[in-house]
């Protein structure tokens, strides 16, 4: 479990502080601004440097504040921000990248407002190396929404906001955020614009609307090692799960973290304060060994579930990043005492001993030993 220390703040009283064993800045000449996706695997480190349009990589997890990083994908230079790289549209350019995977061979990246998701097909080892391999576009050179632009029909090819990403080195989910569904693949695809296999949240790929027992914002999909699934539904301020990934497909969620129906959808449940049980703005989630990390965007503080919740409305274990469950983390107070405190986290990952936190309004990255 991370070590909790009390610190005293001349405002708020004691301030439960997790001891972070480093905030991490990434390059000291061109830092982090907003990074919204996190993931680690062999050693590696790699972050979304999303409002800069690029994704960083190290090869070996950083130990100390700035640290330059390996490989910069998305950009022409090292050292560049604009969107598609100030270009057209390419198999290097990226816009707004967000959720990110790897197995440390292949890397796959939801390039978001770009409305596709590529794939490297071997793990990148240069600056600005194109992708192999993009799904929800016919060509590197596409980029609008369901392929045509606003308002035209989904189908099993099309991506609108796809901000999140997962596999378990077989299969291949893809939130598909701006259709509110999820996009289920048999395997990671090989070709360009490769047809889903499956859909979660819609009863064909062609539908649009949308009911509250399914996803209404789905922002990131997790696959625990034990085949159990969860959606990060933003805009209905919860989490749904899965028992069994394949329910997915045909039956509710087994279980609400977040809401005490499926029906609900009150921010921090229409109270004043946030509680143990609340959510507000979630966007991403993580879960290891039977545990589950929750990152509670709105409320500026990580959730964690010692056992994968499998009732609805169920009580976080603790928290950090903030006071106490009860604190409203949107005002932040600038200044040493507070250094500790998380500001809208967007994403988590776990590896090992380590919990890595996406601190996306402290444009940093925060590591935790657990």
């Amino acid at each position: 479990m991370i070590e909790v220390i009390n610190i005293r703040d001349k405002n708020h009283g004691l301030i439960p502080e997790s001891k972070a064993s480093l905030f991490f800045y990434g390059d000291e000449g061109n830092p982090f601004l907003a990074p919204r996706g996190v993931h680690t695997v062999d050693g590696k480190l790699i972050v979304a440097d999303t409002a800069q349009n690029r994704i960083f990589i190290w090869i070996e997890m950083p130990t100390s504040t700035y640290q330059k990083p390996d490989v910069v994908l998305g950009q022409l230079l090292a050292t560049g921000t604009q969107r598609n790289s100030g270009g057209e549209i390419n198999a290097s350019s990226l816009l707004y990248p967000s959720g990110v995977w790897s197995d440390g061979n292949k890397l796959i990246v939801a390039d978001a407002w770009n409305h596709r998701v590529l794939i490297w097909n071997h793990f990148p080892t240069e600056n600005g190396q194109p992708a192999d391999v993009v799904v929800g576009q016919p060509t590197m050179q596409n980029n609008l929404p369901n392929v045509k632009g606003v308002g035209t029909d989904a189908s099993a090819k099309n991506l609108y906001w796809p901000y999140g990403v997962w596999s378990d080195c077989e299969h291949l989910w893809i939130a598909d955020t701006g259709n509110r569904r999820v996009l289920f693949y048999e395997t990671i695809p090989t070709k360009n614009y490769q047809d889903a296999d499956k859909v979660i949240g819609k009863n064909n790929f062609e539908e649009k609307d949308y009911e509250s027992e399914n996803a209404v914002w789905p922002y990131s999909v997790k696959v625990s090692e034990d085949g159990v699934l969860a959606i990060t539904d933003t805009q209905y301020y919860r989490v749904l799960i899965w028992n069994k990934w394949n329910d997915a497909f045909t039956k509710r969620a087994s279980a609400i973290i977040g809401q005490p129906n499926l029906e609900s959808c009150g921010q921090n449940q229409y109270r004043l304060k946030p509680q143990a049980n609340t959510l507000n703005w979630c966007y991403d989630m993580f879960m290891k060994d039977g545990s589950l990390w929750l990152a509670d965007t709105g409320n500026s503080r990580i959730l964690f579930f010692k056992n994968i919740p499998t009732q609805n409305n169920q009580l976080a274990d603790e928290q950090f990043g903030n006071i106490n469950f009860e604190t409203i983390g949107e005002h932040l107070e600038v200044g040493k005492e507070n250094s500790e405190r998380l500001y809208w986290p967007f994403a988590v990952s776990v590896i090992d001993d380590e919990l890595i936190v996406a601190d996306t309004g402290n444009h940093r990255i925060a590591f935790y030993k657990i």
